[in-house]
């Protein structure tokens, strides 16, 4: 029965690049892919975009491109990612060039575009935005971007056409491996059983190192070893269906039952409803069954048609975010730190400082969990600690008061501060909505080296 592996090079924007060169040298796959891309990643490629109408595509797409071209010279296997982000045409147009300078020929490159739908998301102002309820037109004035989900049919088609690397903006997750899948095996984009089947495939290859061990890792509790040469995942997916998940021999890291059942729940909110642009995947009655070291064996996963709808992410301005640190040592640090977030408070209050919301963190001390459960796991007071004042603001200008305010405990006390840093930043955040899927059309560009 024909089978084909697929490997995962990457599992978020800035990943490592030496488990997939291992991979596609050492892995025998058939595929590999790159999933870089997140809601706020491509919300701040678009502002790239709109500085540099050349650039908007992943920050280390070039740095990984150059390995990946060096490979495919004794390798052969097709390249699919997401990291065109906000402009897979240039970032096409990128890697032809790169192609050229390092000599490597007979590659056709792939550009999926039609995600981006910003020229007329005015048309959806009152859909309501999914994490807030209010309709869309609260955004007004402050909407920078507006990036719909799209689904496998633009990879397909690219591979009907003989593309080797495939560059693409928004896709679902998933979609990286479904489209190659549907491409091989010759499913029709009716077979919702097949479907939520790709569908897992690409589920567990989607965050690469996650299901390997990296994000499992918990010393004495959960035990991995040599996560410093953590291996990448591979998937053999054949033409019934059949699903493994496995990795490279001699690689560290851990595939397992418990490290694929917690990727499988990752991002999971309805295991019988998990919805994609290709279809509506049901894992509610999966299995995972230990096959031998490193393979794991996926069954029981089912589907069935999609809602009809596209999932839209939305970038907008949203506010500035004005921090201070400064850090305390010795038998009193946290006392000086408390009394340092105390000083901090009123002088901001004295300054007349707008803010919508602050936060005074003891890094190390209850920075994470808050004072309630901080302090029942505390083992003693703390030897050094980290004090962070952070306030969203509307504006600049109330930002930077923050910092200010932090850096100049240094000389007005108390006693001992150090390492004092400050920062501004404007937060771009994220909407979402749903819009009808015959509203988003998918184009596929090429280019031939």
């Amino acid at each position: 029965m024909k089978t084909i592996r697929i490997g995962s090079g990457a599992g978020y924007g800035g990943d490592r690049i030496e488990p997939a060169i291992e991979l596609m040298e050492r892995g025998n796959l058939d595929y590999i892919i790159f999933e870089c891309l997140a809601e706020r990643t491509i919300a701040l490629a678009q502002l790239e975009k709109l500085k540099n109408p050349d650039k908007g595509y992943n920050d280390l797409f070039e740095y990984r491109m150059e390995r990946i071209l060096k490979v495919l010279k004794q390798h052969k296997m097709k390249v699919i990612t997401n990291m065109g982000a906000a402009n897979p045409l240039a970032a096409m147009k990128k890697a032809a060039e790169m192609a050229e300078a390092l000599g490597v020929h007979g590659l056709k490159l792939a550009a999926v575009t039609g995600d981006d739908i910003f020229d007329r998301i005015d048309d959806f102002m009152d859909a309501k935005v999914i994490e807030t309820g209010e309709p869309l037109r609260e955004l007004e004035g402050r909407k920078i971007s507006a990036n719909a989900y799209i689904g496998a049919e633009g990879i397909v088609r690219a591979l009907k056409n003989g593309a080797d690397i495939i560059i693409t903006g928004r896709v679902a997750d998933p979609a990286l491996v479904v489209g190659p899948l549907v491409y091989e095996f010759g499913y029709s984009f009716e077979d919702y059983d097949m479907l939520g089947k790709a569908t897992m495939a690409g589920h567990l290859l989607e965050c690469a190192g996650q299901v390997t061990g990296g994000y499992f890792c918990d010393p004495g509790y959960k035990d991995v070893d040599a996560l410093w040469n953590l291996g990448f995942p591979i998937a053999e997916f054949s033409q019934d269906g059949s699903l493994t998940i496995t990795k490279l021999e001699g690689t560290g890291g851990l595939v397992s039952e418990q490290t694929c059942k917690e990727q499988i729940i990752y991002e999971l909110q309805d295991p019988s409803s998990y919805f994609t642009p290709d279809c509506t995947a049901d894992f509610s009655q999966v299995s995972v069954c230990q096959e031998g070291k490193d393979r794991v064996s996926i069954h029981g996963v089912t589907g069935r048609k999609h809602n009809g709808m596209y999932k839209v992410s939305i970038g907008y301005k949203d506010c500035f975010i004005g921090e201070g640190q400064i850090s305390y040592g010795g038998t009193t640090a946290l006392a000086r730190a408390r009394l340092a977030g105390e000083i901090i408070r009123r002088r901001l209050d004295m300054a007349g400082c707008e803010y919508e919301e602050l936060r005074i963190d003891e890094m190390g001390v209850n920075s994470l969990y808050r004072d309630g459960i901080s302090a029942s796991v505390a083992g003693g007071p703390p030897a050094e600690v980290r004090l962070r004042v952070a306030a969203r603001t509307k504006d600049a200008e109330n930002a930077r008061m923050i910092g200010n305010e932090v850096e100049a405990l240094y000389t007005n006390g108390p006693a001992g501060g150090g390492g004092a840093v400050k920062s501004v930043r404007e937060i771009i955040s994220i909407a979402s909505i749903l819009v009808p899927r015959e509203r988003v059309h998918v184009c596929v560009d090429y280019l031939e080296v």
